[in-house]
């Protein structure tokens, strides 16, 4: 049977871990009530004490009477004892004098019994009180939510209708006046508006107005802008009822939406020209339907944590009811039922506002988003979760065993073959290794990513609420370590399909054709529209790949600038990815040999271009992050990046001159700079290090690791491992097979330090993150 603390530990909410009843300390003092026992029975006066001590917990009368009764008693006895000492002889002294000492401490045993019991109802007292301030705070806010949700779902519903009537109003008569216009960018992308007056409100005009503004902040709360200030309002010639300019504005999040936003506001200065008669009201179709969809996710986003609120309700009343439970069985005594009778009246148990309200959220997303279809509307508000295959850890025993005995033949025939010899060696590696080295740096980052998600569920790290994955396609450890033993399982079967091959005679112009098509499988399989090998997941990240690709046009998330940081570990991979593809597309190899793709301008021209790409993506998503949040950090984050492209560039040339003293000098200078500069962000900044105000030496005060030599070791291992690159600057007399070897060492312990450093950069990400239900 599970002990109830790591059924508690498992179940427990992350986000709320703080506000939950802090089982595990008053275990402690449960304990500690056990060892104060007295083991000895006392005389039958005590023992009335202790029975009388045992029914008055709940009474304070009776246990004001009963502890002054003990200190009559006590300071009775005491005295008694002393005056005996008075009269009597050394010796008798000397024996009442222990005598003393033996009264005294079954007396303390006593009063230490009754202090950890007094303490131990002083902490539940305590735990039960932040229960219900915490219950009744998200209580309040839920609440409020769901007013204003409320409140923009009806106005959604009335300006859905005045667009619906405008129509069919001009359907009906084309010759009417207008009510439509639309207006074309120079991109080709179009929007679509439609005249109305405000019609949100009572008849009146003054009502009229102020609804109106009551809508405007609601549907801002949500995410949607409006534009509606007092000096653009007028009357009509006729004096009715006055006009509202009124434009809802997407957040520009994607480069759509932000070329959008801008046409929508010059569309609007033109309709609102002062010449006209009076500003004019439009409302836009799509974005409608845009604002639809954010308060769909909003409802289940509200559902959601009101789902988590009532679970928080549930195991905090079970927290209750099982420590009270160990309390009576160490007390020997029934004591805890009126206290649980006190829980019970609780707020935090009593109320059923979180009930009703989640009743009222599902009638009504049923109702607008599901067409009335409850089984539909039940997918969005409780998506189930896929259960974990044992098929899918099979598999992945099953690849790795493959991998092993692969490789194992693999090396044995190219050590029998000789195609390491100085003979074969060039011309081989330079087919083989790019393609080699591309796959197996893939595989390892997924094997370290999937080690990274293996860490924070252990952990009790809620990776999908940091990354607003979707829980039912999210990928699980099992199932990166299934694509990453996958990958390398078909990689060394085609290269020791390519090597027997080549051993029984054929032409390397007949086979080397072997791994570039294998890469063009797996490039075709990661776009394949078939619902086969994860396409959701396939297809988030190319999404993903695209927010990067596209920055800072797209609005950075927290998985886009992850993937980021990724990507600037694997510029090694992305350098072979060009090898390969110049080594297998240039049609001018056939006559010019393998030296021509590498020595021409473009080959390397694109390799700075590969080289600061990664870093490039990340300083733009800094600088989107600092002109959407005004945040100076992010601005400091952007140098960090633009030094390691300087560092980079440097390297890079240095690479090709070797012989040049004064690119030996650049190389070090901006490398040391780039170097020092993400050591310190590194630490401080991502991983919250060398707090020197922390109650932790050096570290941060919450640790999700008990064990605190971890993190010193983790910290001198990054430091190790960022300074890596001190390897490219000295030239080591290998051959090209070694070099290449050494190469791919190298790439592997950056993508290593990558994988160690994502625990300790989101498992901080927790902590400092708050979850928003209003999606925007």
């Amino acid at each position: 049977m599970v002990k109830f603390s790591k059924e508690l530990e498992a179940q427990l909410i992350p986000e709320w871990k703080d506000a939950f009843v802090n089982y595990w300390q008053l275990k402690k003092q449960v304990k500690k009530i056990k060892i104060s026992k007295k083991p000895h029975h006392v005389h039958d006066g005590n023992s009335s004490l202790i029975h009388d001590f045992g029914r008055s917990i709940f009474d304070s009368i009776r246990s004001f009477t009963i502890t002054s009764n003990m200190k009559f008693h006590k300071s009775h006895e005491v005295s008694q004892v002393k005056s005996i000492i008075k009269e009597g002889e050394n010796g008798e002294e000397q024996e009442e004098q222990e005598e003393i000492y033996e009264t005294e401490n079954e007396l303390v045993q006593l009063f230490s019994e009754e202090d950890e019991v007094r303490l131990f109802f002083e902490m539940l007292d305590e735990e039960l009180k932040k229960v219900n301030e915490f219950y009744k705070t998200k209580e309040s806010e839920f609440l409020e939510r769901g007013d204003i949700l409320n409140k923009q779902l009806q106005i959604l519903l009335d300006l859905k209708q005045v667009l619906s009537d405008r129509r069919r109003k001009t359907l009906g008569s084309r010759s009417g006046s207008g009510f439509f216009s639309r207006s074309h960018s120079s991109s080709g992308r179009n929007s679509d508006f439609s005249e109305t007056q405000s019609d949100c409100g009572s008849p009146t005009g003054t009502e009229t107005i102020s609804q109106t503004e009551e809508v405007i902040a609601a549907l801002e709360k949500n995410g949607i802008n409006f534009v509606n200030s007092a000096s653009t309002r007028a009357k009509t010639k006729k004096g009715g009822k006055p006009k509202v300019a009124m434009r809802i504005d997407i957040p520009a999040t994607t480069p759509t939406r932000t070329i959008a936003a801008v046409t929508s506001m010059l569309w609007e200065d033109l309709v609102n020209n002062p010449k006209k008669d009076g500003p004019r009201e439009y409302i836009n179709k799509k974005k409608i339907q845009c604002a639809e969809k954010m308060i769909r996710g909003a409802f289940v986003e509200l559902y959601r944590g009101l789902g988590l609120l009532k679970t928080y309700s549930s195991l905090n009343m079970v927290a209750f009811v099982k420590i009270l439970k160990k309390f009576d069985k160490v007390a020997k005594q029934q004591s805890s039922a009126n206290y649980l009778k006190q829980v019970k009246r609780s707020h935090f148990i009593s109320s059923d506002k979180v009930v009703r309200l989640m009743d009222e959220v599902e009638s009504l997303f049923t109702q607008h988003f599901a067409n009335s279809d409850r089984k539909k509307a039940m997918k969005f508000l409780r998506p189930q979760q896929n259960k974990e295959s044992h098929m899918v850890t099979f598999f992945v025993g099953l690849f790795t065993g493959c991998f092993v005995t692969l490789f194992s033949v693999y090396a044995i025939l190219a050590h029998l073959s000789g195609m390491f010899s100085t003979r074969t060696e060039a011309a081989y590696v330079e087919t083989v290794y790019p393609v080699f080295s591309m796959f197996a740096l893939l595989s390892l980052h997924l094997f370290m990513y999937g080690c990274n998600l293996f860490l924070w569920k252990g952990t009790r790290i809620n990776y999908n609420f940091i990354f607003e994955f979707q829980p039912k396609t999210a990928l699980k450890y099992r199932d990166a370590f299934l694509i990453g033993t996958c990958l390398m399982t078909s990689v060394v079967g085609a290269l020791v399909v390519h090597l027997i091959l080549l051993s029984n005679g054929f032409s390397p112009s007949q086979v080397d054709a072997i791994p570039g098509i294998l890469l063009l499988i797996f490039l075709a399989l990661l776009i394949c529209p078939l619902n086969v090998f994860y396409r959701p997941t396939r297809f988030y990240f190319l999404k993903v790949i695209r927010n990067i690709v596209c920055s800072p046009f797209y609005k950075v998330l927290m998985v886009d600038f992850f993937m980021a940081d990724q990507l600037t570990s694997q510029i090694p991979l992305m350098r072979h990815l060009e090898s390969s593809a110049c080594y297998f597309l240039a049609g001018s190899l056939t006559t010019h040999g393998l030296p021509t793709c590498k020595s021409g301008r473009m080959y390397r021209e694109l390799a700075y271009v590969i080289s600061f790409a990664p870093y490039y993506w990340r300083a733009m998503q800094c600088a989107r992050r600092w002109f959407d949040e005004s945040d100076i950090n992010h601005l400091a984050n952007l140098g960090k990046y633009v030094s390691a492209m300087v560092a980079a560039g440097a390297r890079l040339t240095y690479g090709r001159e070797p012989d040049s003293q004064l690119w030996f000098s650049i190389v070090l200078v901006t490398s040391v700079i780039a170097t020092v500069y993400q050591l310190y962000w590194d630490f401080v900044k991502d991983w919250g290090f060398f707090n020197l105000k922390s109650k932790n030496f050096l570290l941060r005060d919450e640790l999700i690791l008990k064990n605190k030599s971890i993190y010193y070791a983790s910290i001198a291992l990054n430091l190790v491992l960022r300074v890596a690159w001190v390897e490219t600057v000295m030239h080591f007399n290998v051959g090209p097979f070694e070099s290449h070897l050494l190469d791919f060492f190298l790439a592997s312990l950056e993508v290593i330090r990558r994988g160690h450093w994502n625990f300790y950069r989101y498992t901080k990400s927790l902590a400092g993150k708050q979850r928003h239900y209003v999606m925007c």
